[in-house]
């Protein structure tokens, strides 16, 4: 099927899919929206937990750094704040290492002083007092000699004149305090596979300010990675510290130590994120009298990796949401849908005739209340069209009433009489009795009373019966009880008589002299039954069904028509749960029972 035959068929014309899919539409539109600000604040509120911690490892490194940076100057101060041991740095420096001995000899033994005073000694002590020391230099600008700490080992001397060593050269160089250690002065400590950045601080003449030499100090870096992981808080990429020229003296990442790193000038960029090797954060604490910086970089494909889990999670959970959101209101419009097709189904039945469908919806929402409105119009245009019916059955009625005023009762019954006379007087009793009997049953029929009664009508049924029983020559009995408090009860005109009629047509044995009918009038819950019985020739299954099913139709002609009139007679005038009721067995007679309400006043016995 094309997407325009499934729109035309399923959505065009379909009000509660066109509902379905709107409400969908704007709870996959609301939640994926609600899912997305979600995971975004999350992943902003990660990424600043992630900074605060990137930022306090750059503050730890930075302080690390800055406290070697200050250890190293007050060595130098200390030099210049103690005279004997500043004059004793300055003898050293200018002086061969030879000479510097030899006064320190003549001192202690000519004046009994101790060796606190040595520069020397001094320099050995701050090597034991700082283990992340690896190596102390001391360079004399004079003689171009190098006297080198090394923790954990012996202190050597070594000469680097300008014709074998570069060391000269490198120590002339001006550069920042805290920088990458050289190659030729790594080369001199004689461990070049430690990760070292050195700490440099000129010393100078206390009079003349004339640069005597250098103090170098390496550190190893294994100490900024201790202090860098002394936090709880894990901390993702990397933290850098880079010299004055962009070199690396420590990466906890161990990628680029030793190295220049490529992108130091855009580290420049005071922005949250710099594009390096990818799109990253950066943290920045520059020192700019030491002359190095800082660096914190985490790349966002790590922050957003984290949060990996986390993005599952909402994805599942907004899932879940869309199903709840659009399954629950799909129940019900789905509900609804078959609710508003029922009351359709049942509309259409009404349009077809059919006014005894009732919708059976017991709900008290919209959709209950058109469904009761709809059963209560039904009731009232049921009544309507009785009573229209009702209308049409009294015109004719008046009709035969006018047809039957054109005769005149009188000369009936006087004919009916002389005729009974002359049986009488020819001796013809019987023919007399049944004269009689069909007089009055005349009369019965033609007379209008104000008020007919049960009473009225079970008299017209004995005259009835008495006239047949006369003709088939006491072939048949009948008996007749009525409780005594229901026979003033209002009761239709000819409503019994069809009844016993249809005995007396159908079911009355002509063979056989042992007939008998009987008809029995009580009071039971404010109703009144009556039981009209015969041992006549009843009735096969297959006649009874269709007799009952000819009850039930609204119009109907041919046999059964008396019953069937009786039966509609009755509904129209005391509801559709009264009426009569037919039982039968084949050879064992009919049993038909009438039902109607106790009621007061007149009845319209037009009906």
């Amino acid at each position: 099927m094309s997407p325009v035959g499934f729109y035309q068929k399923y959505i065009k014309n379909n009000m509660f899919t066109k509902m379905l899919l709107l409400i969908s539409l704007i709870a996959v539109v609301t939640i994926v929206t609600l899912s997305f600000l979600m995971y975004y604040f999350l992943f902003q509120s990660a990424v600043r937990s992630e900074l605060d911690i990137q930022r306090s490892g750059v503050e730890r490194v930075e302080r690390h750094v800055n406290q070697k940076y200050e250890n190293v100057q007050s060595y130098v101060n200390d030099l210049y704040r103690n005279g004997s041991l500043g004059l004793d740095t300055s003898y050293f420096l200018m002086n061969s290492f030879n000479e510097y001995i030899a006064k320190r000899m003549n001192r202690i033994v000519g004046s009994g002083q101790s060796n606190t005073d040595s520069v020397l000694a001094y320099f050995k002590q701050r090597l034991d007092d700082d283990p992340d020391i690896e190596n102390i230099m001391l360079y004399s600008a004079e003689k171009q000699y190098v006297y080198v700490y090394k923790q954990g080992s012996m202190t050597r001397l070594y000469q680097a004149n300008a014709t074998h060593s570069y060391i000269p050269d490198v120590m002339a160089m001006e550069s920042q305090s805290v920088t990458l250690p050289n190659f030729w002065v790594r080369k001199l400590a004689g461990d070049a596979a430690v990760p070292l950045f050195s700490i440099r601080s000129p010393i100078n003449d206390m009079t003349t300010y004339k640069n005597l030499g250098q103090l170098l100090v390496l550190f190893r870096t294994e100490a900024l990675a201790t202090v860098l992981n002394s936090s709880e808080d894990e901390m993702k990429g990397s933290v850098m510290v880079l010299s004055g020229d962009g070199s690396v003296m420590f990466d906890s990442g161990g990628r680029y130590y030793g190295e220049k790193y490529p992108y130091a000038e855009r580290l420049l960029n005071s922005k949250e994120t710099v594009f390096l090797d990818e799109e990253s954060y950066v943290t920045i604490s520059a020192h700019n009298q030491a002359g190095y910086t800082v660096v914190g970089i985490t790349p966002k494909h790590e922050v957003a990796e984290s949060l990996h889990g986390l993005q599952s999670t909402i994805i599942i959970a907004a899932l879940l949401c869309i199903v709840v959101a659009v399954s629950i209101p799909a129940l019900m419009i789905v509900n609804y849908s078959k609710r508003t097709d029922n009351i359709i189904r049942f509309m259409r039945k009404v349009e077809k005739g059919e006014f005894v469908a009732r919708m059976q919806d017991t709900k008290e929402d919209q959709l209950g209340q058109i469904a009761g409105s709809f059963n209560e119009m039904l009731d009232e245009l049921t009544r309507y069209i009785d009573k229209v019916y009702k209308a049409e059955i009294n015109q004719k009625n008046a009709e035969l009433s006018a047809l039957q005023a054109r005769i005149n009762p009188h000369f009936l019954y006087n004919t009916l009489e002389v005729i009974r006379m002359r049986a009488l007087s020819q001796g013809a009793q019987d023919v007399g009795d049944m004269i009689y009997s069909l007089s009055m049953l005349f009369k019965n029929i033609v007379q209008r009373k104000s008020n007919y009664t049960l009473k009225d009508e079970l008299e017209a049924c004995r005259l009835y019966l008495e006239l047949f029983r006369i003709r088939y020559k006491d072939k048949y009995i009948y008996k007749m009880f009525c409780e005594e408090p229901i026979k003033s009860v209002p009761m239709m005109k000819m409503s019994l008589q069809p009844l016993i009629e249809n005995y007396i047509v159908h079911g009355l044995r002509s063979d056989q002299d042992d007939n008998w009918l009987s008809i029995t009038a009580t009071q039971q819950d404010g109703e009144v039954c009556i039981v009209i019985k015969d041992n006549g020739k009843g009735i096969e299954p297959k006649r009874l069904e269709d007799i009952r099913a000819r009850l039930q139709m609204a119009e109907s002609n041919g046999e059964s028509f008396g019953l069937r009139s009786v039966n509609e007679r009755l509904k129209l005038t005391f509801g559709s749960s009264y009426g009569m009721d037919i039982e039968s067995e084949p050879g064992n007679g009919t049993t038909v029972t009438v039902r109607f309400p106790v009621t007061e006043g007149k009845l319209d016995n037009d009906v």
